[in-house]
């Protein structure tokens, strides 16, 4: 993700913040069963439905290897990412900031959740694959100055021995103090893929709570499609 990106996607974050906040000055019971508010309802849901084409496709080899030529999972996943902070800005409009119901205030507690999680999950995971890569780098030119700094080492003259004695022994402490930064980044890998699973999970409830959110609305009827209906 590069930084323009990165911006865009913390901006929708706050945004998205800043909207679920709003139940704090406005409310209106009536609004998300009107038309714009189902509209913003299906809108969103359909938004929030986006990422599961990203999921589906990247654990399906199958279909990752018959992508179109112009679509790769780096634009799938720019998508997932989209979708899934736009989504629920949709959705909290949708709620007009009523949140009367334990089916309401779950689905959408558990719909910040997700999209919060994605976005410090995925933030922070780049920033420590970018850290990951300069700590690389930074290693192996330690490395080449070690060897290069060892071959030519000669004993001949005290003072010189001394000045190449303390470059050898700084050397050698950075290279370890690298060393065991990247060994940190081994751990926060394999905790990073521990919190993907968790992930995965909250959003699994999120879409059995989404999916029975809209069954509930088909089945106790939409206000604005009958005729004569107050909204």
């Amino acid at each position: 993700m590069k930084e323009s990106e990165r911006i865009v996607v913390t901006e929708i974050t706050v945004l998205m913040l800043l909207v679920w906040l709003g139940f704090l000055v406005h409310q209106s019971p009536r609004f998300p069963g009107s038309f714009w508010g189902s509209m913003l309802g299906i809108a969103g849901a359909a938004l929030m439905l986006v990422p599961l084409v990203y999921s589906v496709i990247k654990r399906v080899p199958v279909l990752r290897s018959h992508l179109p030529p112009l679509l790769s999972m780096r634009t799938l996943l720019a998508w997932h990412v989209y979708a899934g902070l736009t989504g629920p800005i949709l959705a909290l409009l949708h709620t007009g900031h009523k949140f009367d119901s334990p089916l309401g205030i779950g689905l959408t507690a558990i719909m910040l959740v997700v999209a919060i999680s994605g976005f410090i999950g995925r933030y922070l995971y780049l920033r420590a694959a970018e850290d990951r890569t300069t700590k690389e780098d930074l290693l192996a030119g330690l490395q080449d100055a070690y060897r290069t700094l060892s071959s030519n080492f000669r004993p001949a003259q005290v003072l010189e021995f001394a000045s190449s004695e303390n470059q050898i022994v700084s050397l050698a402490e950075s290279i370890a103090d690298v060393e065991y930064a990247i060994k940190t980044d081994e751990l926060f890998k394999r905790f990073f893929r521990l919190w993907l699973k968790v992930h995965v999970l909250i959003a699994s409830i999120f879409y059995l709570a989404l999916g029975l959110h809209i069954w509930s609305a088909i089945h106790f009827g939409l206000r604005w499609y009958w005729p004569g209906a107050q909204l």
